[in-house]
């Protein structure tokens, strides 16, 4: 069983580009639907939406075809997806995953045609294109059997697309910024107001609720990014953590915070075990029999007996006692005197809940 906890008492600081973003500096997501070639007989074969796919393509070349004359052996229907960072500009390039779409096999060898990559908002963002490289692959034999090595179906392009379309900041037109704390707690957004007017003074830096502070910011572009450079650097003591133990019931991970205290309380925790074994006895017999006018005794049919054992093993159950003002190396220590196991431990946890003894918040993943 691994324990793991943080004390209450350190005095540390974090930089705010550790403990906070800026709003709307963000990553956006891209997805886009596309069509792999140049497969070494791999592709989906004769699926519907692929060879559709492979007509609608063709008849961009001015070529008329019917789609039952048309073999995707060789094409695989893929959802390409990509994610388009803050302030990047059209002409750069990103990276893209290609995931095959229908039965194909193996991405192993293929090329992804022109893909356009939509917003959430319809709009196209980017263009894909480029062959794959695949970490994975498959093969399999005449009589059924095959071997698969990672995952086959999956591939990327590096710098695979072409960004077309830049994606709108408020951080380029707002007059402020706006800090959006990871982990919302109005004594950190405090601290963290606190520590930008101590550097940048007055009110340049105004707590708005528990996770967000907002920040006045020069209306020069230039100036705008250097100051946000800076406030990146300021360091803030965050406050404490809440309470908390974090149980993890399928590794027997626990994580327990430093202000973790446990009121006056008795436990006592034990088990019972029954173990039922069923045996069969068996006990042979003979008969007498007339042969040749003499008479032999034989073996004849056993005779099987059921045989059933039940023991019932019940322990004597250990107890311990936490007095007042309990702390957090009392609890590490209880736990690990008795050997609870995981469950153990779980059960334990939250009986103290439930009787009020436990002070910290019980969080079982």
């Amino acid at each position: 069983m691994l324990f793991t906890f943080w004390g209450a008492n350190g005095v540390y600081a974090d930089r705010i580009k550790d403990l906070a973003s800026i709003a709307g500096v963000r990553t956006n997501q891209l997805v886009g639907y596309g069509l792999v070639v140049g497969l070494s007989g791999t592709g989906d074969g004769d699926l519907g939406i692929t060879l559709q796919s492979l007509q609608s393509m063709v008849s961009r070349f001015g070529m008329v075809t019917e789609a039952d004359g048309l073999d995707g052996s060789n094409a695989a229907a893929v959802i390409v997806t990509a994610d388009l960072p803050a302030f990047v500009k059209p002409g750069q390039t990103l990276d893209v995953t290609v995931s095959a779409l229908g039965s194909s096999e193996s991405l192993r060898g293929g090329t992804l045609l022109m893909t356009p990559l939509l917003g959430v908002d319809g709009e196209t963002y980017a263009i894909a294109q480029g062959n794959l490289l695949v970490g994975g692959m498959g093969v399999s034999g005449a009589d059924g059997s095959s071997l698969t090595v990672n995952v086959p179906t999956v591939g990327r392009v590096p710098q695979g697309a072409n960004v077309e379309k830049m994606v709108e900041n408020p951080f380029i037109t707002n007059d402020y910024l706006i800090l959006n704390l990871h982990l919302a707690d109005f004594s950190t957004a405090t601290n963290v107001a606190d520590a930008i007017n101590v550097v940048f003074g007055g009110d340049t830096a105004v707590p708005i609720d528990a996770s967000s502070i907002r920040v006045l910011a020069p209306s020069d572009m230039s100036q705008k990014v250097s100051f946000a450079s800076l406030i990146e650097q300021v360091e803030v003591q965050p406050a404490e953590p809440p309470a908390q133990i974090i149980v993890n019931s399928r590794t027997g991970t626990v994580v327990i915070g430093g202000n973790v205290n446990v009121t006056p309380a008795v436990i006592t925790h034990g088990s019972l075990t029954v173990r039922i074994r069923e045996d069969v006895e068996v006990t042979p017999t003979n008969e007498t029999i007339i042969l040749d006018g003499a008479i032999v005794n034989a073996p004849g049919d056993p005779i099987e007996t059921a045989d059933t054992e039940i023991a019932i093993d019940e322990p004597i159950a250990r107890a311990f006692l936490f007095d007042p003002g309990v702390s957090l190396s009392d609890v590490v220590d209880s736990i690990n005197a008795i050997g609870a196991t995981p469950s153990d431990l779980v059960a334990i946890l939250e009986a103290l809940k439930v009787a009020g003894a436990l002070r910290a918040q019980l969080i079982i993943i």
